[in-house]
């Protein structure tokens, strides 16, 4: 039996505390792993190869390479796991709410009693999904500034060597190399990488990153980087909608045209590129100029610099003569001046005698007479009879003047220069008195004064007996004899 009974094998009796054997039982207990290997290989044979579609839910990439999410619609879930070697194998990079076609078998998880399917291979269903996936990594990658305008770079007028990323045998390179020869020879360096299927997106992404890493005094370090790519599916330009191919093309140093496709095909790596182009020739025509008409541009510069060279002197002969006949002459000039100046002249005379006459009126006026003297000699009584004498006010007036002047004494006494030589400072003077303050004038000087804080001392510089001088105005008693020699 295999420890699997009916429920018409039960005991009837009363369960007992310990386990024992029935009468015409011969069937072991299962152990829940027995029980679980059993589900596990149930479950597989019903269900040895499925195809589910389901929309992504709780996707998951852990460290090991391993993928784990949910695969769920409207009423049920399901838990799926990719193994890494499954994951190497996948298109797309799976994400949340993505609808999907997972083909795998479906298990047990034995540690956790849950079934779940095993994804071997796992494609977007249909195209409307891949326009999602595109469309939510657009979103992603545009949230991070990889599309702004603010990125882009402006492309170089005439690049030397050109880098281009493509397919070595197909007819984008050749059409390529047709339209620069055509516009203006260069020389042109070919990466080869493949444009579509398991693979593309990174060795595209990793050529557009060679010719970046490249040092900048490097010989094949090109000055342009043209991605490009013939036209085709959605499926077919997959390749450079890759994170990978965008996010190295937005890391690019070198300026980048982006040309995969043809005129409507759009992909995640034109919004990176520095340029777009609608086709790979257009790429080439944006790469470069025309050099016929580089070449008659600098014939015409040629041709206008010979004419610049022959106009400017008959050029500069008629401007000149014209300035010359618009310059005033030296009394036009001096006009407004003189006539300024003979106002200021007249209005001068008119105001000195206006104020002589003033000072007449105002002096008769005040021209003295007895009776105006006797009139103030009676004011001055009338104001002496009615003023009081107080004392006090005379006392506090010479206290506060006595004061101010002690005040002035003693500042007197500490600006005095003569305070600091008893300090040990020294006051150099000349012959005539004149102080001396710095070295170059002292030794221009054949005789010096010390002035020390008890009496003068005469010096010599050159060894000359000193000039003799006007006596000191006071000398302390005990000063020492005067010195007639520095040196001697």
């Amino acid at each position: 039996m295999n420890g699997f009974l009916r429920e018409d094998d039960e005991d009837d009796g009363d369960a007992g505390l310990v386990a024992r054997a029935r009468s015409g039982d011969n069937a072991e207990p299962l152990s829940v792993s027995d029980l679980a290997q059993a589900l596990k290989r149930t479950v597989e044979d019903r269900f040895g190869f499925i195809r589910l579609r389901g929309e992504l839910s709780g996707v998951k990439r852990v460290a090991s390479g391993h993928l784990y999410a949910s695969l769920k619609d409207d009423a049920a879930v399901i838990d799926a796991v990719m193994w890494r070697g499954s994951m190497a194998r996948l298109a797309f990079v799976p994400e949340d709410g993505l609808e999907v076609i997972a083909t795998g078998k479906v298990t047990t998880y034995l540690g956790r009693s849950k079934y779940q399917i095993v994804i071997e291979r796992m494609e977007l269903a249909g195209e409307g999904a891949l326009l999602a996936l595109l469309e939510k990594t657009r979103q992603r990658l545009a949230a991070e500034g990889l599309f702004d305008a603010a990125r882009k770079r402006p492309l170089p007028f005439l690049p030397r060597t050109i880098g281009v990323v493509t397919s070595p045998t197909g007819a984008v390179i050749r059409d390529i190399l047709h339209r620069l020869a055509d516009r203006f020879p260069s020389r042109v360096i070919v990466w080869p990488v493949l444009v579509q299927g398991q693979g593309a997106a990174e060795q595209v992404a990793r050529a557009v990153q060679g010719f970046s890493d490249l040092d900048a005094n490097h010989p094949d370090r090109p000055d342009l980087v043209i991605v490009a790519r013939g036209g085709g599916s959605i499926e077919d330009l997959w390749s450079f909608n890759e994170e990978a191919v965008v996010r190295a093309i937005a890391a690019s140093t070198i300026p980048t045209i982006s040309a995969v496709g043809h005129e409507t095909d759009t992909t995640l790596a034109d919004h990176a590129a520095d340029r777009r182009a609608p086709t790979p020739t257009a790429a080439a025509e944006m790469a470069v100029p025309v050099r016929s008409e580089l070449t008659a541009q600098l014939a015409d510069f040629a041709h206008r610099k010979r004419r610049c060279a022959m106009a400017p002197v008959t050029l500069g002969r008629e401007r000149l003569a014209a300035r010359a006949e618009r310059l005033p002459t030296a009394e036009t000039l001096l006009q407004p001046q003189a006539q300024r100046l003979d106002e200021l002249a007249d209005r001068l005379r008119r105001g000195l005698l206006e104020r002589a006459a003033v000072g007449r009126e105002a002096l008769a006026r005040y021209r003295l007479s007895p009776a105006v003297l006797r009139g103030a000699w009676r004011e001055a009584e009338k104001d002496l009879a009615g003023a009081r004498f107080d004392s006090g006010l005379v006392r506090r007036r010479i206290a506060e003047k006595a004061e101010a002047l002690g005040a002035l004494a003693r500042m007197t006494q500490q600006l005095n220069p003569l305070r600091l030589l008893e300090k040990g400072y020294v006051q150099v003077t000349r012959a005539d008195g004149s102080t001396v303050t710095t070295r170059a004038a002292a030794s221009a000087e054949p005789a010096l004064a010390l002035h020390f804080a008890d009496g003068v001392l005469d010096v010599s510089t050159i060894g000359t007996p000193p000039t003799p001088r006007p006596a000191p105005r006071s000398r302390p008693a005990g000063s020492p004899p005067r010195q007639d020699d520095l040196f001697g």
